[in-house]
């Protein structure tokens, strides 16, 4: 269909879910309970008319046009060029009791409210025409066939005088809406979720659309829609190179880095060194000239430059020459979509090309807890990063640091290409850490445990740690002489000499000679 063939709504979340926008001389019901924003989505509707160039007219059968415009400016809207039919109650009605209703004799007989809106229309001659609400005309019909008969040739009249309809319905029983449904060409429904507020297409005649309930959000600029992600509808060319971590022993775990376009999942509990892990692959793609995004949701910004600059990794330097971003995440008060819709922005107006999500579990207080809606979630944008040439890495954080081995939470390992997992080990009384692959899908990788280590310059990976088992059943152990080396003030209690001046130490006896055993001094083979 021809892109003149539809109609802006206003709202750019909103048309994206309409495939472009409403079609043209039809008529649209948009329902809704009191406060879900129907009358601020009829007021983007006209003034996207007014912007493009076209007549716009305002039926009010419910609020008086002054507090309407009034109402509207608050929320930054232009009704100066909009055309106003008045036809709500009218409080001197009441208060001089000329009738036994709102509405004078021959209102509530039709012909003054039809009469009224014939002479607007031909007055005009809108493009556009919000009626706010239409179900106001059950009131003026004796009966549901009257009704009925009412709204159908209401619509029709206004679709024959070449003006796209929006009217407003109050939510009603199953059968009055069904009604309605019925005689309109689409159907948009909003509603207050105990997620936040939602808008929901069920009906386009003519056109496709995108299914389900995404998120609403109205502010001081009106109402913003944000899409739920549908991977499907995007794609573009892939980056099938393989990224080096800028670690020459990580690289070697991963034989030769990780493929571009996938998912890395970087799993371990917490304070192993998962962030610091993405942030080497995220700051070595930004550093190779390539845009990287990094997603805070459990640490703030100055926490994250902090802890970047004290291992030696120049984040403010590579934001400054525009190839990494790092934007901070409230999970309370964002949901699923509008993360969505944040990233979709980096990587389709930015061209981002290496995005990390850190991590897993902030990520999860978006969703409020709902594991089912987290894979599916996680699913979606894994997928979407994937179909447009995106390299991403998730990072996970797993509650235990002993027992049986867990590559995952919430059993998201299926969602990565590449699975990195950090673990702690127990060395000279002393915790030690050590990284391994468990899942590279596009090639092959090192089956051994590294050392890692974080220091002031960085990440420090090293030998093959061949002797090591058992770290998949929660009892790491060395099945001959372990092959680290202990650390300085380790290497003094490995010889039987505590840290200190001098090449004694005075036990506690009172006597010179090496310590015996105690807490922190066993073979760690034992």
């Amino acid at each position: 269909m021809h892109e003149r063939d539809r109609l802006s709504t206003g709202i750019a979340g909103l048309d994206e879910i309409l495939h472009g926008g409403l079609l043209r001389e039809r008529a649209y019901m948009i329902t809704g309970g009191a406060g879900t924003g129907k009358t601020i989505a009829g007021l983007h509707f006209l003034t996207a008319g007014i912007d493009a160039g076209e007549n716009a007219l305002f039926v009010a059968f419910e609020e008086d046009p002054a507090d309407l415009a009034a109402d509207a400016e608050q929320l930054g809207f232009d009704t100066s060029e909009i055309t106003f039919l008045d036809l709500s109650p009218d409080a001197d009605r009441f208060v001089d009791d000329r009738s036994y209703d709102v509405f004078e004799p021959d209102v509530v007989e039709g012909s003054g409210v039809t009469a009224r809106i014939v002479e607007a229309v031909e007055e005009t001659a809108p493009d556009r025409v919000f009626v706010d609400p239409l179900t106001h005309l059950q009131y003026l019909a004796p009966d549901e066939y009257q009704y009925r008969q009412e709204v159908a040739g209401f619509v029709q009249y206004l679709a024959d005088a070449g003006a796209t309809v929006l009217f407003s319905a109050q939510a009603a029983v199953e059968g009055e809406r069904a009604t309605l449904e019925y005689l309109c060409d689409g159907s948009i429904r909003l509603a207050h979720a105990p997620k936040g507020r939602t808008i929901e297409v069920t009906k386009l005649r003519g056109s496709d659309f995108l299914s389900g309930a995404h998120t609403v959000r109205i502010t001081d600029g009106g109402m913003s829609v944000f899409t739920k992600l549908s991977p499907d509808a995007h794609g573009r060319d892939r980056d099938s190179r393989t990224l080096s971590s800028g670690v020459d022993e990580l690289d070697a775990l991963l034989h030769g880095g990780i493929e571009g376009s996938t998912v890395t999942v970087v799993s371990g509990p917490s304070g192993v060194g998962k962030s610091t892990t993405a942030t080497q692959f995220a700051s070595e793609s930004a550093a190779r000239g390539e845009r990287a995004v990094f997603y805070l949701f459990e640490e703030t910004r100055d926490t994250f430059l902090r802890r970047s600059e004290g291992v030696g990794v120049p984040i403010e330097d590579l934001e400054a020459e525009g190839t990494l971003s790092v934007e901070e995440v409230e999970p309370l008060s964002i949901s699923p979509d509008e993360f969505a819709t944040r990233v979709r922005s980096q990587v389709e107006e930015r061209d981002a090309e290496f995005v990390v999500i850190d991590g897993v579990s902030g990520y999860r207080l978006s969703i409020r807890g709902d594991e089912s809606e987290l894979i599916r979630e996680l699913h979606a944008l894994g997928r979407y990063l994937k179909r447009m040439g995106v390299s991403a890495i998730f990072v996970d954080d797993l509650d235990s640091v002993t027992g049986d081995f867990e590559p995952t939470s919430s059993n998201i390992s299926y969602l990565a290409d590449n699975l990195l997992f950090l673990r702690y080990l127990e060395a000279y009384g002393e915790l030690r850490k050590a990284i391994g692959v468990l899942k590279k899908r596009t090639g092959d990788f090192e089956r051994t445990l590294r050392e890692f280590e974080i220091g002031a310059d960085g990440v420090h990976v090293g030998e093959p740690l061949t002797g090591l088992r058992g770290i998949l059943t929660g009892t790491p152990e060395w099945g001959g002489d372990s092959p680290l080396e202990p650390h300085a003030a380790d290497a003094d209690v490995a010889s039987g000499r505590a840290a200190g001046p001098g090449s004694g130490t005075d036990r506690a006896d009172g006597t010179d000679g090496p310590a015996e055993d105690g807490p922190g001094r066993s073979d760690p083979s034992e």
